[in-house]
């Protein structure tokens, strides 16, 4: 069999070389624009929750990586632009390896060009790449474990499932969403092949990697009784209303309208061409992945990785077509105007003041979560002040412990922030000799039943009119409290 192989790969045809200029310039520009933005507004609420959790091994809403990078990170630069160093680096290496992958697969310098660019413009890599969120990473994991799955198979050569299978391991301390992915490659494999892979005995080797790399984290997860498993649970309960309908549609928005063109071109390319006759099982995997998402309802985004990686290979035969000066200028006006609304949407580019008068904040969530947390703060920090009781502050969710967290001290709340949302309510509950309260958000019976009163003293108003998740919350002054917390502390708890 390594007889074999050997001689496959000495006949499979040269792989073109390395569009080094254009794939580097688009690297280098995005790096560039995602750094210069990376400290306008302020940190989004998914960051402020990361760098106050402790490092453990896991949580019961995520793995352990992404909140120990915050806490690392912000344990030496306690801004926004520092935190945020890691999704910019997973969004620029994810061009190249795209742009590597259009290489992969015969695309030359004017298609690894296009790849790199197109991977530049692209909508939501854009948002990810600007916050640090549990799916950053995963913008350069999901392409990389296609190049080396793409490698292994077109060049024959075996080894590269052992750099794959490490790759997957490793990820799973991100997201435990690339077994959607290797799902989707099984079944792709079993429907279209190339089913000789399946003879291989790296590959087996590889699966064991990836198991044994991933192995203290699937160990905590079946420990404490596979709690992502109770998150996914949860977020398809709050979000599948919304989000499995979503799911179509918005496939053609993740990337970009304008470049919906490229990625479809891919899909039937990889159907058609016959050199790419062992890579069609991709294509069955993309409707898994879109399959899976839908079934779970918790975010619309998961395709993401693998619509990415079939822009890449759209763009061998998009490059092929652009035989004219006419078809190059469709082109690449496309991908420019598909950057300047990515740009618009994703970053924070209109001045905070205007934010509110734009269609932003409703497009996307994730720039109106950025703003208005020192504001929010202060607020707290006022009815805290002026209770006159030394209460503890309790909130809804981690954003608003987070921000607590993160400047409560140079507003006067110098005490700890308790919070039942997610992996917060068993980090801490309050003290048991706490006889009073303040409460961020919505209360409901079993608080106000826990205390003697219940008074409504300010709401949160971020003062420029953007609204978001936290914009008109209620603030609560609870005292003479009746039960104890460990009573009523079971009941804050909550998971979305």
């Amino acid at each position: 069999m390594p007889q074999v192989e050997a001689a496959v790969r000495a006949q499979a045809p040269p792989v073109p070389a390395f569009a080094r200029g254009p794939v580097i310039a688009a690297m280098a520009i995005l790096a560039a624009i995602l750094s210069a933005s990376s400290q306008l507004y302020g940190f989004h609420r998914d960051e402020l929750y990361f760098r106050m959790l402790d490092p453990a091994w896991g949580y019961v809403d995520q793995p352990p990586l992404t909140p120990l990078l915050a806490r690392l990170i912000t344990g030496v630069v306690d801004e926004p632009w520092a935190l945020r160093i890691p999704a910019t680096l997973s969004a620029v290496a994810a061009v190249l390896v795209l742009a590597l992958v259009t290489r992969e697969v015969g695309g030359g310098r004017r298609a690894q060009a296009l790849s790199a660019w197109a991977a530049v413009t692209a909508s939501f890599p854009l948002v990810f790449g600007h916050v640090l969120l549990s799916a950053s990473v995963d913008l350069v994991v999901w392409p990389l474990v296609c190049l080396f799955t793409v490698r292994a198979i077109l060049r024959t050569d075996p080894r590269w499932w052992l750099v794959a299978g490490l790759v997957i391991g490793l990820s799973t301390y991100t997201k435990l969403l690339v077994g959607m992915l290797v799902l989707g490659f099984m079944v792709g494999v079993l429907v279209f092949g190339p089913w000789r892979i399946l003879r291989s005995g790296l590959l087996w080797v590889a699966v064991a990697v990836a198991l044994v790399v991933a192995a203290p984290n699937l160990l905590y997860q079946a420990i404490t009784g596979w709690p992502q498993l109770e998150m996914g649970a949860a977020l398809g309960a709050a979000n599948g209303g919304e989000v499995r309908p979503m799911v179509l549609p918005f496939l053609f928005l993740l990337l970009g309208p304008p470049l919906v063109a490229i990625w479809v071109t891919g899909i039937v390319s990889l159907l058609r061409r016959p050199a790419w006759r062992d890579l069609r099982f991709l294509t069955v995997a993309l409707g898994v992945v879109v399959a899976a998402t839908i079934a779970g309802g918790a975010q619309f985004y998961y395709p993401l990785g693998l619509l990415s990686v079939l822009m890449a290979i759209g763009c061998v035969p998009v490059a092929d077509w652009m035989v004219s000066r006419s078809r190059t200028v469709i082109v690449w006006a496309a991908v420019a105007v598909n950057g300047v609304v990515s740009a618009l949407i994703a970053l924070p580019l209109a001045p905070l003041a205007a934010l509110g008068a734009t269609p932003v904040p409703a497009i996307n969530q994730v720039v109106g979560d950025t703003v208005g947390w020192p504001t929010y703060v202060e607020q707290i920090a006022t009815v805290v002040r002026e209770s006159g009781a030394e209460p503890v502050v309790v909130t809804s969710n981690y954003g608003e412990a987070g921000a607590i967290d993160r400047y409560g001290p140079d507003a006067g709340i110098d005490d700890a922030v308790y919070s039942g949302h997610n992996a917060l309510w068993e980090r801490a509950r309050p003290p048991d000799d706490a006889a009073a309260a303040v409460f961020v958000g919505d209360i409901g019976p079993a608080v106000r039943s826990a205390f003697d009163s219940c008074d409504q003293r300010a709401t949160l108003d971020n003062g420029v009119d953007v609204d978001n998740e936290e914009q008109g919350v209620p603030i609560w002054l609870c005292t003479g409290m009746r039960a104890s917390w460990a009573q009523l502390w079971p009941r804050l708890a909550h998971l979305d």
